[in-house]
């Protein structure tokens, strides 16, 4: 058998994991709110005609923020175009997605919805089409009690209380040729300075959200990011990263290794951050929200899904609608890893997205709603990922991939809680073969019981769907072998696993 080493000891602390990092995101994008959160006519649909179904697995996932409205969405998007009166909501033309918005959901119902999920609203401002003013007007209209034109127009549409939105997001994807009001960096750093000194003379408490590349392939990758650091550093608290993966043909080898993209991508940044730091000469530290990430098959939209008739205008369209495999939950569990080994530095991400539109929660219109394969490993990290990241010590068998060389086969993280218990996720990226992963765990004194489940199938492009929602779900891993200070496990072959052993203090 293929064997790997992992040594686990607390004294080597990455940081605190913040619960921001189990974030996701709606846009109004496809049916992620129409006949996704939101459907009146279905037999689950709440007083407001949310639905109670997608409410609970949303709890379930442990999702802790949501990032709204968008996305490229935003940036054609009036946000008063959704308060008020629903019958008395103009219907727009969204050109991001080509689709028709009704206008029914806004601000104030999306802010009830996330309250009853128990989430913290993120929110977007329009810095495509719009600036500065419109980021004023919905600040207040959001934060302010009341006694101002916008804070009172709130009450008066039935919301007393102010919503409190902390995080604010300065745009999105500027860096996109494909966004409205695409910008050049100086151009954009310039608006996001002039918005996030506005809006923090209305509201001290805001956290700032500036826009990163959109990916780590735009030719203008590091030097955007510079060159917006350089105009916001002291008005924002955070830089965004983005970044979606898909095989590319039948290249899996290269696909299950897709989180050595990512750590690579927030090594770059981070790295860009800290030269505008020392530049700067300034003690604060900018850190990163990772505020969309996914497994996303662009290519299958771009080619099958894309519609762009001047006479067609769909509302709430079937986009993105992606059936995702065992293999796909695999890169994903790896994806989260990689957030959480960088947990001193992202301290914020968002899933992209959440029901639906490339989402781990699917719906059926007059039907049930269902968990992908990919919602098993964020909601079993959403519930075990506590207290601190640790540094690791991995020694790992090797293969070679066409896009990052050399890679581990075996990738790992801990975390370890005050009370002494500890969490192991790994992933096995041999498509193959099992390995034994052996986890010297003496750092963490007496051990307890330890417990493993695991993802994984016969078949790796196992899914599940309407019909078969069961098809795949973890299991136990009952080949844990506690031997002293040492836990050794079994990792099948293209697999994600959990290991959690309680402490004994």
């Amino acid at each position: 058998m293929i064997r790997a080493h992992l040594t686990v000891d607390p004294h080597f602390a990455v940081g605190p994991i913040d619960r921001r990092l189990f974030g996701s995101f709606v846009e109004h994008l496809g049916r992620a709110v129409y006949e996704g959160i939101y459907d009146p006519r279905h037999p689950t649909a709440d007083e407001q005609g949310f639905r109670r179904d997608v409410m609970d697995l949303v709890r379930e996932m442990g999702v802790t923020t949501v990032r709204y409205p968008g996305g490229n969405f935003v940036s054609g998007y009036r946000w008063e175009d959704g308060i008020g009166p629903v019958a008395d909501r103009p219907r727009r033309l969204d050109l991001a997605w080509h689709s028709t918005e009704t206008n029914e959901i806004g601000l104030d119902e999306f802010a009830a919805w996330a309250k009853k999920v128990d989430c913290e609203l993120m929110y977007a401002v329009n810095l495509g089409t719009r600036g500065v003013l419109e980021a004023l007007d919905v600040l207040e209209y959001a934060n302010i009690r009341s006694g101002t034109h916008w804070s009172d127009m709130r009450v008066a549409n039935g919301h007393a209380d102010p919503h409190g939105i902390r995080m604010w997001c300065l745009g999105n994807e500027m860096d996109g040729p494909w966004q409205l009001g695409h910008s050049t960096a100086q151009a954009y750093a310039e608006l996001a300075a002039k918005t996030a000194r506005a809006m923090r003379q209305l509201d001290p408490d805001v956290e700032l959200v500036a826009c990163g590349s959109s990916s780590a392939h735009m030719p203008t990758f590091g030097e955007w990011e510079r060159v917006v650091l350089e105009e916001t550093y002291d008005l924002v608290d955070f830089i965004s990263c983005h970044a979606y993966y898909e095989p590319k043909g039948e290249d899996y080898a290269t696909y299950l290794a897709s989180a050595v993209d990512m750590d690579r991508f927030i090594e770059a940044v981070i790295a860009t951050a800290d030269h505008v730091k020392a530049v700067k000469g300034t003690d604060k530290t900018i850190n990163i929200s990772f505020d969309e990430w996914n497994v996303w098959y662009q290519t299958r939209y771009v080619e099958e899904e894309k519609v762009t008739s001047i006479d067609q205008w769909p509302v709430a369209p079937h986009l993105l609608e992606h059936s995702y495999t065992v293999m796909d939950a695999v890169v994903l569990g790896n994806l989260l890893i990689s957030l959480i080994r960088h947990a001193d530095r992202v301290t914020a991400a968002s899933i992209a997205q959440l029901v639906n539109t490339i989402a781990p929660i699917m719906t059926e219109p007059d039907g049930p709603a269902w968990r992908q394969t990919t919602f098993y490993p964020f909601a079993l990290t959403a519930r075990l990922a506590k207290g601190t990241a640790l540094e690791l010590k991995l020694d790992s068998p090797a293969y070679d991939t066409a896009d990052f060389g050399e890679v581990s086969l075996v990738d790992a993280v801990a975390t370890h809680d005050e009370a002494g218990g500890a969490t192991i996720f790994a992933v096995n990226r041999s498509l193959t073969d099992e390995v034994e992963l052996e986890i010297d765990a003496a750092g963490l004194g007496a051990l307890g019981t330890p417990s493993a489940t695991s993802i994984f199938d016969d078949d790796p492009h196992a899914a599940n769907s309407a019909a078969d929602p069961d098809r795949v779900r973890p299991r136990p891993n009952d080949s844990v072998v506690v031997d002293g200070g040492t836990l050794r496990v079994t990792l099948p072959a293209c697999s994600w696993t959990v290991l959690t052993v309680d402490g004994e203090r």
